[in-house]
């Protein structure tokens, strides 16, 4: 067996657990950190599946396209703007909201760790030398990048021909970086909020509860102006804001680089939540073998 072979090899290994919910490879050859390693098995996978990519990118064009039609029809419905926005703040408001969302698959990383859980698989996991959430974030991270950069073009190309120059530059060259926030807030918070399948199994009403709070909380069907101003208020002090609406907020013009440290305090808050969640369910998972 060639070198080549033998780092194919590692790499389909790495990804194909980190696709399925399965258990993660075991550790790659030696000089690469084990989850580097799955993170870059994982980004390499997601380049390879080129079809469903595709599929990908332009469904994230069709919903961008749709909700913004619906917003920039009640701007001009309401005389040009809408709770303080344009029609062309808001075409696009929403083309980077369905950027970050439609890169991170919460469902996936919800559904997949209950389903390791229940078949058994994570008690695999606490035997290799790195840490379950360790790998799982590389996995997670890997396989979003490829995502979000051909969903970022999508959305950048389309507001550019549909709403014409940003409305603010300035603001725009802060919502880059706020984007690649969002996308790791987004992970974080998934894994975090997955961690409940540890102790409660059924992991569908999990994602939908937590896939509703990111519509509703996060700002994604529709700015947190047009909520009740009590409402509002608490969405704004939420993570789900943290992984919308702040990169919108930015990107349809307004100037506020505030939104940025709050995006990184929720970034280190939700890991460290993290943390503490999968080690206390990896307790839990010893003492009762998977009960």
């Amino acid at each position: 067996m060639t070198r080549a072979d033998t780092t194919r090899n590692t790499r389909n290994a790495a990804v194909a657990g980190a696709r399925t919910g399965g258990a993660p490879a075991p550790p790659p050859p030696a000089g690469i950190g084990p989850a580097v390693a799955v993170g870059r098995a994982a980004a390499a996978e997601a380049l390879a599946a080129r079809r469903a990519l595709a599929v990908n990118g332009l469904f994230h064009l069709v919903v961008t396209v749709a909700l913004a039609s619906l917003w920039v029809g009640a701007a001009q419905a309401r005389g040009g703007s809408v709770v303080g926005y344009r029609g062309a703040d808001l075409i696009w408001y929403i083309a980077t909201t369905e950027t970050v969302i439609m890169s991170v698959s919460t469902q996936q990383l919800i559904e997949g760790l209950g389903l390791d859980i229940t078949s058994g698989r994570m008690e695999a996991e606490l035997l290799r030398p790195v840490r379950p959430l360790t790998v799982r974030l590389a996995a997670a991270l890997g396989s979003v990048a490829p995502r979000a950069v051909l969903c970022g073009t999508l959305g950048l190309g389309l507001a550019l021909l549909w709403a014409g120059p940003p409305p603010r530059p300035a603001a725009l060259a802060l919502a880059a970086p706020s984007v690649v926030l969002a996308v790791g807030v987004s992970v974080m918070g998934a894994h975090a909020f997955a961690a409940a399948c540890f102790w409660l199994r059924e992991t569908r009403s999990a994602w939908f509860l937590y896939q509703k709070l990111v519509f509703l909380l996060g700002g994604l069907l529709l700015p947190l102006e047009a909520l009740p101003t009590g409402l509002a208020r608490v969405a704004r002090f939420s993570p789900f804001a943290a992984q919308a609406y702040a990169p919108a907020r930015l990107a349809s013009g307004h100037l506020e680089p505030g939104w940025l440290a709050v995006q990184a305090a929720w970034l280190v808050t939700l890991g460290w939540l993290a943390h503490r969640l999968f080690r206390a369910g990896e307790a839990r998972l010893v003492r009762t073998g998977g009960g």
